[in-house]
């Protein structure tokens, strides 16, 4: 099966469009300049579809890498026929493969290889053929200096036999089919941890048992951790006794003297070769599932947070509350950039409101504040109605911003780099205030796992889940467009086929030379190519730039076809842009070339209608329940507002303006059936919800979607 076909098989895409992609990708070309201007060539493929053909196409490749590592290991030992090369060809995944390899695989000294050295094979195989009557009589005539008593003979001919069952694929697919249709996972706590307190979060596992092919992502991660912590211990079962006579139904083909030490060497391959291998590999795999499960839901949420809505160039105060310590403030202006900063102290010890207040409002006033970020960490209720008990001279909007990650941002080296004469307190300060201007471009900044809206995200395999978090950023990244004159390092190194180093020559150039006046000039920073200016282009925008275009998502490559639509409508084409009338006047297909087709030209003129457009939404003010400041204030039935902070398959979180976020049960969502619980909920989404019951000592809260 050759790489078109395997991807297919997989995906059910056309052929043509894969074949396509494949070529583009084996280009340098990335996902989203394929998504977005490769449109004719993929056959209108969309992100999601081209992701999985390149998810397919690197399977593929290490799938090929591994034949050829397993041919040349069997071909050393002389043992490669045309058929198990055959074999290995067609094989469609490493499993297969891997089976077909058992018995060439270099092995530590086993009992079966001590048996071999001592003579015994050929006795091992007198007792497969299962013809002779009087195996003893046999056995005696392989007696030597090695091999002392007949029945030191027979155990080592059962010991080959074991290894030959192992290595039979046709058993091993039987065993593993079992495993797959009826495995069970049981736990059991460890007695001496039992009362231990960090085990308690894990008490509902403490006797568990159920299907793990019915064991959804987040309970077999979380019994996975318990295992990994030393609180429990994990089994996976099926009915030995059932499953070994269907092998001894498959294998054993006679009852002469040969058949007892057949079934005795499939009971000990089975328990000690078989058994242990596969229960680990359908564990492994049901673990990979999981990954994937809790790395899918961890990207949708990634992503819904990365798209969250900015608040734009305001010029804003921000706040980074705090009692003993104090409250951090700093004040940026509307491009982000640090203008002031300084500590109040307005909670306890020290409990100097009456200054805070006049701070606040004097710094307002002085760096003409529109609006004021508030950290939602420790004291965060507290400066929030302070600051609210203000009067402000002009209107000051007041948000509440997530906190999440700013720590692991202020001490990293992208905020050393940014603010080398401030302390952490400033920079968390700044990046609290950023993130409400733009929440895209300031959490590019930090490692996705510390943004909070994973769960068990350091139980995945992090090569995957890094992969993964990647592809979302950068997918977020080129859907929205980058100011080229603004943006940070961290957010240009997402861009379309620029990466770090290019980012870095970018900021040099701009630092060096001022801003980009056109695209063209892009063209100038050191060692970036005619690839990368391919790549990134059209996701780089130049506002108030020479040329409109600049400022949109259309490619340079098709301001050609822009020139002309203007001058077929005898129009400049800064008049043509947002001119919907004068665009619905254009009969596209005169435009259509060889390589150009009416997707890219629908494209064109849908941007040329709103350019440069932010599609995401704007950033709305919130307040929690000023009655609710710690989980004991909480009673059933009572309603409240709340913001989903974290969403999973089993349901979503809301932060509810408390220490403790609640739990909307996926049961308690809706009073139908819920698929996606991202088909109701969003993150950051603003909701009122029910409280239904609370756990003090547990510290858990049960709440429900109240429909407004």
């Amino acid at each position: 099966m050759n790489l078109i076909s395997y991807i297919t098989k997989h995906t059910q895409l056309p052929e043509k469009g894969i074949k396509n992609t494949v070529e583009l990708l084996n280009q340098d070309c990335t996902v989203p300049f394929i998504s977005r201007y490769r449109k004719e060539k993929t056959g209108n493929l969309d992100e999601v579809q081209i992701g999985a053909i390149v998810q397919f196409k690197t399977e593929y490749e290490t799938l090929e890498k591994r034949k050829i590592a397993i041919t040349k290991a069997i071909e050393e030992q002389d043992a490669l026929t045309s058929e198990l090369q055959r074999k290995i060809e067609s094989s469609e995944n490493l499993t297969t493969l891997e089976d077909l390899y058992l018995p060439f695989k270099k092995k530590r000294k086993t009992k079966a290889e001590t048996a071999r050295k001592k003579g015994l094979e050929p006795l091992a195989k007198i007792i497969m053929a299962q013809n002779e009557g009087g195996i003893n009589h046999i056995a005696a005539q392989y007696l030597n200096d090695q091999v002392l008593t007949e029945e030191e003979a027979l155990a080592g001919a059962r010991h080959i036999i074991g290894e030959w069952l192992n290595e039979r694929i046709s058993i091993r697919n039987q065993v593993r089919n079992q495993l797959e249709r009826s495995a069970m996972l049981t736990t059991k706590v460890i007695s001496t941890k039992k009362e231990d307190e960090k085990a308690q979060k894990f008490r509902d596992y403490f006797d568990w048992s159920e299907a793990l092919k019915r064991s959804p992502s987040h309970r077999l991660l979380a019994i996975l951790r318990a295992e990994n912590e030393g609180f429990i211990r994990v089994k996976i079962e099926i009915d030995d006794a059932y499953m070994i006579s269907k092998i001894a139904e498959r294998i054993i083909k006679s009852n002469n003297s040969c058949t007892p030490h057949i079934r005795m060497a499939l009971e000990d391959a089975y328990k000690r070769l078989l058994y242990p291998s596969l229960s680990n590999e359908v564990l492994k795999l049901a673990k990979e599932k999981a990954d994937a499960e809790a790395i899918k839901v961890f990207s949708k949420n990634l992503k819904q947070l990365l798209l969250g809505a900015p608040l734009g160039e305001k010029r804003i105060l921000a706040i980074d509350p705090g009692f003993r310590t104090g409250c951090k403030i700093v004040c940026l202006s509307a491009q982000g950039a640090l203008e002031h900063n300084e500590t109040i102290y307005p909670h306890a010890p020290q409990n100097k409101s009456s200054e805070a207040i006049k701070k606040i409002s004097s710094l307002c006033d002085a760096y003409k504040i529109e609006a004021i970020a508030i950290g939602n960490g420790t004291a965060s209720r507290e400066t929030e109605q302070l600051v609210k008990r203000i009067h402000f001279k002009n209107t000051v909007a007041v948000y509440v911003v997530s906190e999440a990650g700013a720590s692991i941002y202020s001490a990293s080296k992208i905020a050393r780099e940014e603010f080398p004469d401030y302390d952490v307190t400033v920079r968390g300060a700044v990046s609290i205030g950023r993130r409400l201007a733009d929440p895209l471009a300031e959490l590019v900044k930090i490692d996705a796992k510390s943004i909070g809206v994973g769960q068990y995200q350091h139980d995945v395999d992090q090569n995957k889940l890094q992969t993964s978090l990647d592809t979302v950023v950068e997918s977020c990244v080129n859907s929205v467009g980058v100011n080229i004159n603004t943006a940070s390092v961290s957010l240009l190194s997402y861009v379309s086929g620029i990466g770090p180093k290019l980012a870095e020559n970018i900021v040099a150039y701009r630092n060096d030379n001022g801003a980009f006046t056109d695209r063209a000039t892009i063209k100038k920073v050191p060692r970036l190519g005619g690839k990368a200016f391919e790549q990134g282009a059209a996701f780089l925008r130049i506002k108030d730039g020479k040329n409109p275009l600049d400022d949109s998502a259309v490619h340079p490559e098709s301001y050609g076809i822009v020139k002309q639509m203007a001058k077929n409508r005898a129009i400049a084409i800064p008049n043509l842009i947002g001119n919907k009338s004068e665009l619905n006047q254009i009969d596209l297909q005169k435009y259509c070339t060889a390589t150009v087709g009416l997707p890219t030209l629908e494209d064109i003129v849908e941007e040329l209608e709103k350019p440069g457009l932010d599609r995401r939404e704007k950033a709305k003010v919130f307040t929690f329940d000023q009655n609710v400041r710690s989980i004991t204030d909480l009673r059933d039935q009572q309603l409240l507002p709340g913001i989903v902070n974290n969403i999973t398959n089993f349901g979503c979180f809301v932060d509810i303006g408390i220490k403790e976020s609640g739990l909307i049960h996926v049961s308690n969502l809706s009073d139908t059936f819920v698929k996606d619980v991202n088909e109701h909920v969003h993150l950051h989404q603003q909701i009122i919800v029910e409280v239904l019951s609370v756990d003090i000592p547990r510290k858990r809260i049960q709440l429900k979607l109240h429909k407004k």
